[in-house]
């Protein structure tokens, strides 16, 4: 019974402390009076040290709470930039003398001189002497010249008329001309003669000349009738190579030329038919004779050699001296490249061909040449270095056998192709 008395006694203790709080008189829990003067504060000391961080501390890295860093910057060091380290210590005087500037081999100077001028490589001239005036027939020339094929390969190349068509070898054979145009009989003629001429490039591949006669001498039957004709020649080689072997196939005769009076009418062919001088001619530009004798009113028939007694040969070449060429061998050949590419050019471009040719050579723009051209440029050599060392030996055997030269010549002595080794 003890320990319920004991609990009781203790509850009854803490009603009795609860109700004696409760009646505490109430100016004690009330605010002050208001004439109540505050009682003064004891001075204050403080010894709290001020940091400053420095401005290039970056705030939002430091963590919550953490203080800030305190940073020590270096004193100033005073040292040269590198502006000072390159300029001198000591300021340049107002002026300097040529010599008092040598005289500073500290100071940097930059001297500016003009680059040296590009030096054209060295161009070799040549001369090229042609067999007649400038016709359709030198068109691979002409071409070569006025579209700068010559110049690109270091070339400039003189083409020469001559006045005499006749002395066009003789120069060649003397040294006055490095090159000469000529035909391939003539050719086979002079090199049994002893000349020192040889065939270097082709121009035209195929043969030129051809008998024109007046058309009045071919009957109704188309059939020619030859004896007693007057015949004019120009040269020795259409004298004693073609016209010689085309009479004797035409009348059946090996020394048909006694059945015909020869006139030696010098390059004038033209003149020579028109004023009647001659009842026809052996001409090497059968494409151009025929068309002028037409414009002056004379109607002819052209016979070609090669359809009467003459092998195939080239009809229009370019000779060099054989005893000079060592010395001009690889501007030969250079100018031989640029007649190839002059001619594949006119080949593809035809019309534009003819254009310059008479924009270049105004001689050239008559309707006699212009119908001409039609029949010449398909023939113009495409490999003008080339040799075709068949026709030129068949046509060697043939002027031999036709007693027209007293020896076979060799072939080495006669053409050469320039893209080959030496001979």
């Amino acid at each position: 019974m003890a320990k319920p008395y004991r609990s009781f006694s203790a509850r009854a203790l803490a009603g009795r402390i609860m109700t004696l709080v409760l009646l505490l008189p109430t100016p004690l829990l009330a605010e002050p009076h208001a004439d109540l003067e505050p009682l003064p504060a004891p001075p204050l000391q403080l010894d709290t040290v001020v940091k400053v961080p420095p401005p290039l501390h970056d705030a939002e890295t430091s963590a919550p709470g953490e203080d800030s860093p305190v940073l020590e910057i270096p004193p100033l060091a005073e040292t040269p930039g590198i502006l000072e380290r390159l300029l001198p210590s000591e300021p340049f005087p107002a002026s300097l003398d040529d010599e008092d500037q040598g005289e500073l081999p500290g100071v940097p100077s930059v001297v500016s001189e003009p680059a040296e001028p590009i030096v054209p490589p060295p161009t070799t001239r040549l001369t090229v002497t042609l067999d007649w005036y400038l016709n359709p027939q030198h068109a691979a020339l002409l071409v070569a010249r006025e579209k700068g094929m010559f110049a690109r390969r270091g070339l400039e190349v003189s083409l020469v008329v001559p006045a005499d068509p006749s002395v066009t070898t003789k120069l060649l054979t003397a040294g006055r001309t490095d090159l000469a145009v000529g035909r391939q009989p003539q050719l086979h003629l002079l090199a049994d003669k002893g000349a020192p001429l040889i065939r270097v490039a082709t121009l035209v591949a195929t043969p030129v000349s051809a008998l024109v006669l007046r058309d009045e001498f071919v009957n109704e039957k188309r059939e020619l009738s030859l004896e007693g004709l007057r015949i004019g020649v120009t040269d020795i080689d259409g004298r004693d190579a073609l016209l010689a072997s085309m009479l004797a196939e035409l009348l059946g005769l090996a020394n048909g030329q006694e059945l015909v009076e020869l006139h030696d009418i010098s390059y004038s062919a033209l003149d020579a038919m028109r004023e009647q001088r001659v009842d026809g001619v052996l001409a090497h530009h059968r494409y151009l004779l025929p068309r002028q004798l037409a414009d002056e009113g004379v109607m002819t028939r052209m016979l070609p050699v090669e359809e009467h007694g003459l092998p195939s040969h080239d009809g229009l070449i370019l000779m060099a001296n054989r005893d000079q060429l060592n010395g001009k061998r690889d501007a030969v050949r250079r100018l031989v490249l640029a007649l190839e590419e002059a001619a594949l050019w006119i080949v593809n471009q035809p019309h534009e061909a003819w254009a310059l040719l008479q924009a270049a050579e105004p001689a050239l723009a008559d309707q006699t040449s212009e119908e001409a051209w039609g029949d010449v440029f398909p023939r113009l050599s495409l490999q003008p270095a080339a040799v075709d060392h068949g026709r030129y030996l068949r046509f060697e055997q043939f002027l031999f056998e036709a007693g027209v030269t007293e020896a076979v010549t060799p072939l080495e002595r006669l053409a050469i192709d320039l893209g080959t080794a030496a001979p």
